[in-house]
């Protein structure tokens, strides 16, 4: 998706990036086994690679290298070309742990290092021309890392680590648009180092050259406008792929910090107890599964006779309730867990329920934390004004159409993920988040409910509200619960527009 130009102007050609120099990644060490001059290992942080045969000049060039990178004719000094031939191989089987070096020309001062992110990494350096716009794609983000600066961008398999002042200068220049003469300037580089940094990052695809209409592409091309920065980063950091720090279930802060437990912490307040439900009630008022599932809706409108106590507490403890408790021996590896009717990852739960009553028969309004445990809701907030501000932001989820009877506001307990898992916690529980959704979903249409499920909250007015850390435990879902309206139903044509497929009639009452 990269674009070119030709200069406008008719000056003299402007230079030629040179070609970076292999150096290791950031972490990666080289290590020879004792005893045996002909293993060499390189340990990086996620992965490493052992290296057989290994000696002679090979051996020395690896040497030199773990000092750091250097140019070509001292890094390969007095190997003869079989030896440097074999060392190329070598960089090329391990080429996951090795970066590219740009370097200042006629020195070892190290301007910029490209690191992969992915094992099929791959760019070539560009010519700028004189004359052309260059800035910073608009994914392109900086960030400190590892005691360093890098550029990074899900657009891109490489980290680039700005390794010198000029380059970190350089790259907040390119924040706005410029010619590589005014950024060369900024920064304090020559024209070949401009050309080298410029060649170097537009080529991997940190920048970006304006097309002849001053426009670029990761503002003009259909298919990266229809990108939000954070979701593309999101979604680059949260699967396999283009990332290449630790990831998954690797337990990162087990001996450093304590897991948080299993079971949330019951608040301190008045309780409510609920109603539980027999599997006999159940069985005998249920629909079919199909019937529930083809009959969902989301609905945002409610009847005159108001939810009750016994429904609520029906719907709740068929949703969220702890089923049981795992706890492990003292000196066990095995984590603490329980078991809820929706499934978790790793068993996990960290999610909870808080419920915003605004009209219930048989429950007082107010703002509740639901206890999955006692099965009992213990009031957290009395404050009429905080219960409608709840309220007031759902409804604007909804386009201002719904006043729903109760209010579920979803927490996760962010530690409860992050103690085990690295990179995908947090999408985790936004995976969570989707299942419980369809749970609640499934229940509210079995017991004749209006559910409705919303994509926006404000987790900072809710943490306020709920006496909640943010940073600890904070709103990642929604959902908006009431009576159904005697008159709604799914039966009868769609409407205009709608062309019906696929078994229909799934979805009508099963007793017409």
């Amino acid at each position: 998706m990269q674009t070119t130009q030709t200069p406008s102007d008719t000056g003299p050609r402007p230079l030629e990036p040179a070609l970076a120099v292999p150096a290791f990644t950031g972490g990666v060490r080289v290590l020879f086994a004792p005893g045996d001059g002909d293993v060499a290992t390189l340990a990086g942080p996620a992965t490493s690679l052992a290296l057989r045969p290994v000696r002679d000049g090979v051996r020395t060039a690896l040497e030199r290298l773990a000092e750091g990178p250097l140019p070509a004719a001292e890094l390969y000094e007095g190997l003869r070309p079989a030896e440097r031939v074999r060392f190329e191989q070598v960089l090329d089987r391990a080429r996951h742990l090795v970066a590219h070096a740009v370097l200042a020309r006629g020195g070892s001062r190290e301007l910029l290092r490209l690191e992969p992110v992915a094992r099929d990494a791959a760019y070539a350096p560009v010519l700028v021309p004189a004359g052309a716009t260059v800035r910073l794609s608009r994914f392109a983000f900086c960030r400190s890392r590892e005691g360093a600066l890098v550029l990074e961008s899900p657009l891109v398999t490489f980290r680039a680590v700005l390794t010198d002042p000029a380059a970190r200068t350089l790259a907040a220049a390119l924040g706005e648009p410029g010619t590589p003469a005014r950024l060369g300037a900024d920064a304090g580089l020559d024209e070949a180092g401009t050309a080298d940094v410029l060649g170097h990052l537009v080529g991997a695809g940190f920048a970006e050259l304006a097309d002849e209409d001053g426009v670029f592409a990761s503002d003009g091309e259909p298919v990266l406008r229809q990108w939000d920065f954070h979701d593309l980063l999101f979604h680059s950091r949260v699967r396999s792929g283009r990332y290449d720090d630790v990831f998954g279930a690797v337990y990162p802060h087990r001996g450093a910090i304590e897991p948080r437990p299993a079971v949330r912490p019951v608040p301190e307040g008045p309780s409510v107890p609920l109603h539980r439900p027999t599997r006999e009630e159940i069985a005998a008022h249920d629909p079919s599964l199909t019937t529930a599932i083809e009959t969902r809706r989301s609905i945002r409108g409610y009847g005159d006779q108001e939810m009750t106590a016994r429904q609520l507490g029906e719907f709740l403890y068929r949703v969220a309730r702890v089923r049981a408790h795992y706890t492990p021996e003292p000196g066990s590896d095995r984590d603490e867990v329980v078991s809820r009717p929706y499934p978790s990852g790793g068993q996990g739960y960290e999610l909870e329920l808080y419920v915003t009553v605004r009209r219930c028969d048989g429950l007082a309004p107010g703002i509740y934390y639901y206890d999955p445990v006692g099965h009992r809701l213990v009031l957290r907030n009395e404050e009429e004004a905080d219960r409608e501000s709840l309220f007031h932001v759902a409804s604007r989820a909804t386009g201002m159409e719904a006043r729903p009877d109760v209010l579920v506001t979803v927490t996760a307990r962010f530690q409860r993920m992050s103690w085990k898992y690295r990179a995908i916690a947090y999408a985790t529980t936004l995976r969570h988040t989707g299942v419980l959704y369809q749970t609640m979903y499934l229940v509210a249409t079995a017991l004749g409910l209006a559910p409705c499920a919303l994509g926006n909250g404000d987790a900072d007015m809710s943490a306020r509200v709920l006496g909640l850390d943010y940073l600890q435990e904070s709103s990642v879902g929604d959902f908006l619960l009431g009576s159904r309206r005697p008159d709604d139903s799914v039966a009868g044509e769609p409407g205009e527009g709608w062309r019906m497929l696929n078994s229909p009639e799934w979805s009508l009452p099963e007793n017409p």
